[in-house]
């Protein structure tokens, strides 16, 4: 199986997301409402030779994208991790708009013609049939469009999906997902999850490799589900030739020092670490870290 950057960037700290302190989200949002401030950020975390950026799809995700697309010549060693769908955007969409405005801009906005007919096609025959699939690889190619032209590595579904999808135990869905992803996007499957050894577990039933699982993984067991124990235990067993494990939420949210953090991050068998940071220090502080 391919090895993927080892250190990679992520976002929430972009977009005001903070789990532990909505006061420290306020401030997050105050100060990366100007875009410049974003890009900014990103160039010190290049500059810091950085070259993974994890990035969901929500509605700055796509001017982000066309900045580094039209400026792909300035960043030709920046790999790409979209993490799909952005559950918040259509539900803040339903909230404004209601249902039916909502579909159509959700399949009509910046299509072609022919790519609008391909839509309505795909999608009439995916609810008269109650075709899932059909439906799931529709949200995807939605999805994706933003990332077009950049260089994408691997494509992960969102937690909210890949667990729901997990307690009902839908293979079938699992399946073609990853499927869809190698055939259509020529990338790495990848799945997000709050219980990575069920996960794991599960996928190793099925027989579906060569996937990325990332989840929240450290010292306090925030954000894992069930325990820390049985995390530390599911990565030392894991092949790495079938899976590679990235971790996230290392610092559980601020409540871990940094360096307690990745020490206990680099003794696990991680094959790679997402983190957000919004200054110069924390993030070449945490590239220092990192092994």
């Amino acid at each position: 199986m391919e090895k993927f950057d080892r250190i990679i960037f992520g976002d929430n700290q972009f977009f005001g997301i903070n789990h532990m302190s909505q006061e420290k989200a306020q401030q997050l949002s105050e100060k990366f409402y100007n875009f410049q401030a974003i890009l900014d950020v990103y160039q010190i975390a290049i500059d810091s030779k950085i070259r993974g950026i994890m990035l969901n799809s929500n509605d700055r995700a796509s001017e982000i994208c066309d900045h580094f697309v039209f400026n792909r010549s300035k960043y030709p060693e920046l790999n790409w991790y979209p993490s799909i769908p952005y559950p918040h955007k259509y539900a803040n969409l339903v909230s404004e708009k209601g249902i039916v405005p909502t579909i159509n801009e959700i399949l009509f906005k910046d299509n072609s013609a022919m790519g609008i007919l391909g839509m309505i096609t795909k999608g009439t025959a995916a609810v008269l049939g109650k075709d899932a699939v059909k439906l799931m690889q529709m949200l995807v190619d939605l999805e994706m469009k933003m990332f077009k032209g950049l260089n994408v590595k691997v494509v992960f579904l969102q937690n909210i999906i890949t667990d729901l999808l997990l307690g009902y135990e839908v293979k079938d869905i699992f399946y073609e997902y990853c499927e869809h992803i190698r055939k259509k996007y020529n990338a790495t499957p990848g799945l997000i999850t709050q219980n990575m050894p069920k996960l794991k577990s599960k996928l190793e039933e099925w027989g579906i490799n060569n996937i990325v699982i990332c989840s929240s993984f450290n010292k306090i067991g925030y954000l894992m589900s069930p325990n820390v124990e049985s995390y530390i235990e599911s990565a030392s067993m894991n092949d790495t030739s079938k899976y590679q494990l990235m971790a996230m939420s290392a610092l559980a949210s601020g409540a871990i020092p940094p360096k307690e953090a990745f020490d206990f991050i680099n003794i696990q068998n991680i094959q790679s670490v997402v983190f957000g940071a919004s200054s110069k220090d924390h993030i070449e502080h945490t590239v220092s870290l990192l092994k």
